[in-house]
């Protein structure tokens, strides 16, 4: 966290553009007191330039304020534009005491909130190692607001965790999920947030055989579950399909076939598909380049996973230039960032990667809604270095928030983390933390927001 952070606080922090808005800035310690009996606030929008080279611009905004009561300074301004500006405060000697960032926002933004999250990720109920709860816990600790256990060929473990933590009140959205292996498909597909398990559809898979009879382990909605199908009823489905679809030469018709089929059950399930990680390499790339491409074109799927999984260059830097070129080419689809983790310790990809999506609650189906809307960004962690991928407009306000907020409501998190560990671990005195740290996240939320 930057040292102006720790020394001093500012909110809110994000605000709608073209909106009077009243500024606070308080010290934390008095270190940072505001002892002067008069200080100048300057506001400079970064993207109308330097005020020194471009004089002309509204770049340079001055107020005289004196410290409140409470030690505070207050200001008020009407915000140009979306864009961060930069709050310098300069002490009656004229040196500048701090510099602090707030951000404007377009009005399409108005009551959406940043939730970051993982979409993506295993336990020891399939190819991981702990099990669904602790790696809940584990990852509100690293700061995550919204989570899917997505198991290979499971749905269960994802309602497990969701049931570990039923009894105590949690900021932590535990979302049901899994990744889809079905028969005569290697395409792996991401089922994020749906009221039923796609994998429970067809006899014979890990969920089928490991789930239970009960459909309460299958589902969170049964008026809307589908009953389960032989293989062969399932291989006919597809089949029919296949005509239907006019799949050009080349492409594998039958995975293609399921493809669709897949992400058509996910949608009536309400949940978002997603196409996952094409340029892993498993043996060569997962998936053959000229599917890729044509999954691209036809876009069956809700959201693709531009970032995930390893930290070789091949994976996540030949996923993002995909989605750049498509993007080119007129392509748009909205995009996610998961770290398809294994293990949530000592992990070097345990923290890989990341999507911030800007929804208005943080709720699965707000989720999925606002990741569909193009409400998304994907962030790339494997280095201190970060990259986020999506819109521009997305990036800018994504990195103010990284470098501005995070850090802040990080530090929430891992309290919380902590506890619901201990909980799940049968630590006294772990239900009374959580008890009493509840509703934190959306007290900061309300201060650091005006939306």
């Amino acid at each position: 966290m930057k040292t102006e952070l720790h020394y001093y606080d500012i909110y809110p922090k994000v605000f709608l553009c073209g909106k009077e808005t009243t500024v606070t800035i308080k010290p934390l310690g008095f270190h940072a007191a505001f002892n002067d009996d008069e200080y100048t606030i300057s506001v400079h929008p970064i993207s109308e330039g330097s005020h020194g080279t471009y004089p002309d611009r509204p770049n340079y905004f001055k107020y005289t304020v004196k410290p409140n009561a409470d030690g505070t300074l207050s200001f008020t301004h009407t915000y140009s534009g979306e864009q961060e500006h930069y709050i310098r405060v300069w002490d009656k000697n004229g040196n500048r005491k701090v510099q602090l960032s707030v951000y404007s926002l377009n009005e399409d933004m108005q009551g959406r909130y940043p939730f970051k999250g993982d979409l993506h990720m295993h336990t020891c109920r399939s190819d991981g190692r702990e099990a669904p709860e602790i790696v809940c816990a584990n990852y509100r600790k690293y700061g995550y607001d919204f989570f899917a256990i997505t198991d290979h060929g499971r749905y269960y473990p994802s309602l497990d965790a969701i049931a570990a933590y039923k009894n105590v009140p949690i900021e932590f959205n535990i979302v049901p999920g899994e990744e889809i292996h079905l028969p005569g498909n290697d395409i792996h597909i991401v089922n994020f947030g749906g009221e039923f398990s796609v994998n429970a559809l067809v006899e014979g898979t890990a969920q089928y055989n490991e789930g239970g009879k009960c459909i309460c382990r299958r589902s969170i909605n049964p008026d809307i579950t589908p009953d389960t199908l032989t293989r062969e009823q399932y291989e006919a489905e597809v089949n029919a399909l296949i005509p239907t679809l006019n799949i050009p030469d080349g492409i594998e018709k039958f995975p293609y076939a399921a493809c669709v089929w897949i992400f058509n059950q996910i949608k009536k399930g309400n949940g978002l598909g997603i196409f996952a990680h094409p340029y892993w390499i498993s043996d060569m790339f997962q998936v053959p380049e000229t599917f890729t491409d044509y999954m691209m074109e036809t876009k069956p799927f809700d959201a693709y996973e531009v970032l995930g999984g390893e930290n070789y260059f091949e994976q996540n830097g030949f996923q993002t230039v995909k989605y750049y070129e498509d993007v080119a080419k007129g392509r748009k689809y909205p995009i996610v960032g998961s770290t398809d983790s294994h293990s949530s310790v000592n992990n070097r990809n345990g923290l890989i990667c990341s999507t911030i999506v800007f929804a208005p609650e943080n709720e699965r189906k707000s989720l999925v809604s606002s990741i569909k809307d193009f409400y998304s960004v994907a962030v790339d962690t494997i280095s201190a270095e970060y990259r986020i991928v999506g819109d521009f407009r997305l990036v800018k306000y994504a990195n103010f928030l990284i470098n501005n907020y995070f850090p802040i409501h990080d530090d929430l998190c891992f309290e919380e983390g902590r506890a619901m560990k201990d909980y799940v671990c049968g630590v006294d005195g772990a239900e009374e933390i959580l008890n009493t740290i509840s509703g934190r996240m959306k007290k900061m939320r309300e201060k650091y927001f005006s939306l």
